[in-house]
C-alpha cells in the first residue's frame, strides 16, 4: 500500500522526490496521471497492449528526466510534451503515412466556419479525419479542444510564440476540415 501525501500539489511531489529522495512518491505522480497518459498513446497506437507499454516507458522516461523539470510550466504540461513527443516518435516509425507540409493557406481561409464545422461534425466522424492527419496536428487540435488546454500552455509545450500557436491551430483545422471533406466523398 502505498503512502500518501495528502493536499501536495504535483510540483510539490516532484520537489518532494527530486530535492527530498522521497522516490516511494513517485507512485503518486503515476496515479494522477496514467490514465490521461493512456488515452494518448491508445489514440496514437490504437492497441491496448501497445498502449500500456508506452505508458510504461513514458512513466520509465519521466522518473529519470524528473531532475531536468524545473518548474516553468506545470507537471501536467512537462509530462505532455513528453507524452506527445514519445507518442509522435512511436507514429512516426510504425506509420507508412507521409506527411506534406503546408506552408500557406489558400486566400478564401475562414477560421471560424472551420472551427464551428470541427465542434459540430460527430464524435465519430471527427476520429477518423483526426486519424488521416499529421501527429502534430492531431495532437495540437486534441490538446486545445479535447484537453482544454489554454493557448499560453500550448506555447510552453512547443516552446513557440503564441502566434505561432495559432497558426498551427488554424492549419490543423484546415486540414482536418479537409479530411472530413474527403469522408463525405
Amino acid at each position: 500500500m502505498r503512502k500518501k501525501s495528502p493536499g501536495l500539489s504535483d510540483e510539490e511531489l516532484v520537489r518532494a522526490i527530486t530535492q527530498d529522495g522521497r522516490s516511494e512518491l513517485y507512485g503518486q505522480l503515476y496515479d494522477r496521471f496514467a490514465d490521461k497518459v493512456y488515452r494518448k498513446c491508445i489514440g496514437f497506437s490504437k492497441n491496448h497492449s501497445v498502449a500500456q507499454d508506452m505508458v510504461q516507458d513514458i512513466f520509465l522516461k519521466v522518473f529519470f528526466q524528473l531532475p531536468k523539470f524545473q518548474g516553468r510550466s506545470r507537471f501536467s504540461t512537462w509530462l505532455y510534451t513528453i507524452t506527445y513527443n514519445y507518442c509522435v516518435e512511436y507514429y512516426r516509425k510504425t506509420s507508412k503515412h507521409s506527411f506534406v507540409d503546408i506552408e500557406s493557406q489558400p486566400d478564401s481561409y475562414d477560421e471560424e466556419a472551420d472551427e464551428k464545422l470541427l465542434l459540430k461534425t460527430r464524435s465519430d466522424k471527427l476520429k477518423k479525419a483526426l486519424n488521416l492527419i499529421g501527429p502534430e496536428d492531431k495532437a495540437i487540435l486534441l490538446m486545445k479542444y479535447q484537453d482544454n488546454i489554454p493557448i499560453k500552455e500550448i506555447m510552453t509545450t512547443f516552446d513557440i510564440s503564441e502566434s505561432a500557436v495559432k497558426m498551427r491551430l488554424a492549419r490543423a483545422r484546415q486540414r482536418a476540415k479537409e479530411a472530413i471533406d474527403e469522408l463525405k466523398e
